[in-house]
């Protein structure tokens, strides 16, 4: 059995099951019927309007963000899928933070499900630094399918990781 280092932390059932599809070559056709088709978004400019539209409708009152990017240099083998970053600068005699959003470039070709369950993430960081409770119920009130499609994600960036590009 290969190492299934996306599904890791789950049962051993599950992951026997999901080998059995990628012995099978069926992993994608099952993520391809639930998710035909990549997102329109490719642009930085695209990327950051979509983030705000989120944000607006969820986290208004939390701290404006400043910079919304694709990064070809966040590599998913490093765990991370995005990065939510804070950048203190003097400004005269004040102390500014910004806050910038920076998601793989990878991700310019997947469903937009899987994206927003990426920029949900890191808009959750705003307000919560640490992967706990809070962060997870926050995560859930902007996307109440956020670990339905995390898991989604993961079964896609396994795909990838055997055969390649789905799209």
């Amino acid at each position: 059995m290969n190492q299934l280092k996306y599904l890791a932390a789950y049962p051993a059932a599950i992951q026997e099951k999901i080998q059995q599809l990628l012995d099978s070559n069926q992993l994608a056709g099952h993520i391809l019927k639930k998710y035909p088709r990549p997102h329109d978004i490719k642009t930085d400019k695209a990327l950051y309007d979509y983030v705000l539209d989120i944000k607006n409708d969820h986290l208004r009152k939390a701290e404006p963000i400043s910079k919304v990017a694709f990064d070809s240099k966040i590599h998913v083998i490093n765990h991370a899928l995005g990065l939510h970053t804070t950048i203190s600068r003097v400004q005269g005699s004040k102390l500014k933070s910004k806050h910038e959003i920076r998601i793989a470039s990878m991700f310019k070709e997947v469903p937009i499900e899987f994206l927003k369950m990426i920029v949900v993430h890191e808009l959750a960081h705003l307000k919560e630094k640490d992967h706990d409770k809070a962060f997870y119920k926050l995560c859930e009130y902007m996307e109440p399918q956020y670990h339905q499609l995390e898991f989604d994600l993961r079964l896609y960036l396994t795909q990838v990781d055997q055969y390649g590009k789905l799209f």
